[in-house]
């Protein structure tokens, strides 16, 4: 292969490269001698032609020739120097006999042979000194156990441990070591089983009483040894484990026994079989005495006394303040959860002695706890006692409002009792006299609705008595009077009608002058829950007035505040329990009715407490809120009641498909019951509600269920397009149905009704009638009266259009009707 030629020489075409690609085009018939030939001489002239080239080259510049290859010759001359002097260098150096590196190889091996000698004899000499002192060592500790000499014992354990713990490494896993460290095992679990013998035989604790012994003998040992000596020798975690155990003993013996049952505990000295001293906390029952609840703190400061004096100066420097402090948390709970808390009286008179009784205990929190066991306690008695009104007003505003909780919940068990609610003045007149509780009767008697039933003869005599509910002026042998009296709403001005009294047991009243009063009826529940936000009220009152508890520059509340501010607490309980609890009951009409006028009598009860009480200034808002919430609910449920009212009848109507095709009987029939239906369901709600709702508000809800009934079904007939002769026949008589509820609304027969102040489509209704059945006569008459406005200009229109054929007449008639009602 040609060498390639350097960049700085003249390229030209490789003639190499050529021959080769001729002989990759050949053929086997064209290759032959003559082709062969002609290659050779091809690449005989090439290379001549290089070696001229070369030639020309050395001429044309032969000095530079000259210089480079004399150098080049000198460069040879002393490389060939260099490499003998390399050649001489390494025999003297790598010579197996003479040569410097083999000589010092083998002085080097001489050395590390000796330094290994050397450094063996230092390990075994070493370690034959370490296993001298261990033996030495073993057989001290030896002599210290056989004595009985266990807190020598305990440091000879240790200083041994480290002697077998630190051995040269040659010896770590030799048997002699293992058999060291066996035998020390041995020995060190025989010392710390004689020290917990002796500690349970120097400190005793049973339910009786509580020996400590400063001195205890061990056995095989004529030497006694100090109780502060057992406790320093004796291991961390043993330690640990038998002063945890002591502890326990302690609080559950001596601490919180005192707090449970009447205990007497005396301390005393005495000597055992050995002539040693031993120091004993009694403990003996004693009989109960219900004046002395402070024994308990008294047995608890000998408790301590005695540990403080006994116990604690032998404790180890580890323990000696972590034991003590560990009783101070059960302690300070102890005497909160056992003595200060259960014993917070229920009662203001008992006050005065459990103040006694908790300044006690803060002395000693202050003595024993602080002083004695923990200086860093949080003084959570102090604390506690400090805040002592507000858990006394706590636990009374939990026991009220667990109080109401029952109430109520038992008045909505039972069947409830109920008075009659009036004005307040009248109230004042009869000297806060006892209430009637007046069973709750079917009103339909009052209405005379049921007189075709057979009834008892008791019912009988109540229908003369409850004829009339509303009486201005009832018996007070009947009802209580109560709250609010008010005159009669209505959007619309009232016709003039005279107040009467029907006679009561025999006896007529005089029409009283001034506002008319409505009587309407309240559950003693509600009465029940008034004197409960009361007593509440009072019991605040006098707890700011009786200065038991001084009022504190840091407290943001006054002494009696919260106990007040729970009456409030009571309503918003009865607001939210009543509801949920009566919910059964809840679906009826008249029980609806009667939760709403509850509330309405709750919250007119609420501002007389706000206007008339003294000393509610602290909850005045609070009462103020829970006086305009209780209203809303009054409102509410009272608008809920009527509201479920219009949506059954709604429901009834709607089965009567819009009062079509009435021309046919059986659509007649269904209409007619419907309508029936309504007219029952009207006067149910009526019976039910007039008995328990004041007038205003009665005629208000039975005219609002009059009302949506009266306008759907003049939306439906209204509706229809045509309406033959047979149907508006029918429609009118089905219209007539409904005036039988005219009744309702009228108190004395000898009067006209007021229906028209509390419906307001009752005339409208009461028209179309007539108008179904009128001539087109008698419709454009009573159009220019001015009878038909209540009727829009459009209803008039659909209505003449289906009552009456398409004549001229018709379109007169509806070309006046369009023009608008007559202005009078």
């Amino acid at each position: 292969m040609p060498f390639p030629l350097p960049d700085h020489l003249p390229q030209q075409l490789d003639v190499s490269s050529n021959i080769l690609s001729k002989l990759d085009s050949v053929t086997l018939q064209s290759l032959d001698s003559s082709f062969a030939s002609s290659c050779r001489a091809e690449l005989d002239e090439s290379i001549r032609l290089t070696k001229t080239k070369i030639h020309d080259r050395i001429c044309a510049d032969s000095f530079s020739f000259q210089r480079q290859l004399s150098s080049a010759k000198s460069l040879r001359e002393r490389l060939d120097t260099l490499s003998g002097r390399v050649q001489a260098l390494s025999v003297t150096l790598s010579d197996s006999k003479s040569g410097l590196v083999p000589v010092l190889l083998e002085a080097l091996e001489a050395h590390q042979l000796l330094a290994q000698e050397s450094l063996n004899t230092d390990v075994l000499s070493d370690s034959l000194s370490h296993l001298s002192e261990c033996k030495a060592q073993l057989g001290a500790l030896q002599k210290l156990v056989d004595a009985g000499d266990l807190p020598q014992a305990v440091v000879a354990c240790h200083t041994l441990s480290s002697l077998l713990i630190s051995v040269p490494g040659p010896l770590k896993d030799a048997s002699v070591v293992s058999q060291m460290q066996a035998r020390l095992r041995v020995l060190n679990n025989r010392v710390e089983e004689l020290l917990s013998d002796a500690y349970t035989r120097s400190i005793v604790v049973n339910a009786s009483e509580v020996n400590i012994k400063s001195f205890v003998l061990v056995p095989r040992s004529l030497k006694s040894l100090p109780l502060s000596s057992v406790l320093s020798s004796i291991s961390s975690a043993s330690l640990a484990s038998h002063l945890s155990t002591l502890r326990r003993d302690i609080l559950t013996h001596y601490i919180e026994y005192s707090f449970d049952q009447p205990t007497s505990l005396t301390v005393s000295t005495v000597k055992d079989a050995s002539g040693t001293l031993v120091h004993v906390l009694g403990r003996l029952p004693s009989p109960p005495n219900p004046t002395d609840r402070g024994s308990p703190l008294t047995n608890v400061s000998t408790t301590l006394d005695f540990l403080h004096k006994q116990l604690f100066p032998a404790l180890p420097s580890t323990h000696k303040h972590s034991f003590p402090r560990s009783l101070s948390k059960p302690i300070s709970t102890a005497v909160l959860a056992r003595l200060l808390i259960p014993g917070l009286p229920s009662q203001l008179e008992a006050l005065a002695a459990f103040l006694q009784i908790a300044n006690k205990a803060v002395d000693l929190e202050d003595k024993y706890i602080v002083g004695m066991l923990d200086a860093s306690s949080e003084n959570e008695i102090k604390t506690w006692v400090n805040n002592i009104c507000t858990h006394y007003e706590r636990q009374r505003r939990s026991h009220i409002l667990d109080s109401a909780r029952k109430l109520i919940i038992q008045g909505i068990s039972s069947s409830e009792s109920t008075f009659y609610a009036h004005d307040l003045e009248e109230e004042k007149e009869t000297q806060q006299a006892e209430p009637v509780e007046v069973a709750e009767e079917d009103p339909g008697d009052a209405w005379g609705w049921n007189d075709e039933e057979p009834a008892p003869e008791e019912q009988v005599e109540a229908e003369d008595t409850w004829d009339d509910p509303w009486g201005e002026e009832p018996a007070l042998s009947e009802v209580t009077p109560a709250v609010v009296a008010s005159q009669r709403p209505s959007a619309n001005p009232v016709p003039p009608t005279q107040e009467s009294s029907r006679p009561t047991n025999g006896t007529s009243h005089p029409l009283k002058s001034g506002p008319v009063t409505e009587p309407y009826l309240v559950s003693t529940l509600a009465k029940s829950i008034i004197r409960t936000v009361e007593d509440a009220l009072h019991e605040g009152q006098g707890l700011l007035s009786s200065g038991i508890f001084p009022t504190s520059p840091t407290s943001t509340t006054t002494p009696g505040t919260l106990i007040m501010q729970s009456g409030a607490l009571v309503l918003d309980l009865y607001r939210a329990v009543y509801p949920v609890v009566a919910a059964a009951r809840l679906v009826r009409p008249g029980d609806v009715m009667k939760f709403s006028n509850d509330c309405c009598w709750l919250a007119e009860e609420v501002g007389r407490l706000v206007a008339h009480e003294r000393g509610v200034l602290a909850v005045k808002d609070k009462l103020e809120e829970c006086k305009s919430v209780l209203q809303v609910l009054a409102d509410s449920w009272y608008q809920d009641g009527i509201d479920r009212q219009r949506t059954a009848l709604g429901e009834i109507l709607a089965s009567a498909k819009g009062f079509t095709d009435t021309s046919d009987q059986d659509r007649y029939d269904d209409c007619e019951m419907a309508i029936s239906h309504v007219v029952r369901e009207i006067r149910s709600a009526a019976n039910a509600w007039k008995p328990v709702l004041p007038k205003s508000k009665y005629y208000t809800a039975v005219g609002a269920m009059v009302e949506v009934s009266l306008q759907r079904i003049l939306e439906n007939i209204l509706a229809i397009p045509d309406i033959p002769e047979v149907e508006s026949h029918k429609l009118s008589e089905l219209c007539r149905i409904l005036a039988a509820l005219e009744g309702l609304f009228v108190e004395d027969f000898s009067e006209s009704s007021f229906v028209v102040s509390y419906v307001p489509s009752w005339l409208k209704f009461s028209y179309l009638s007539e108008l179904l059945e009128a001539s087109m006569a008698d419709l454009t008459y009573l159009f220019e009266e001015g009878a038909l406005v209540d009727f829009e200009v459009d209803e008039l229109v659909k209505l003449v259009r289906a009552l009456f054929a398409d004549t001229p007449l018709r379109t007169k008639t509806l070309d006046k009707v369009m023009g608008g009602h007559p202005v009078r």
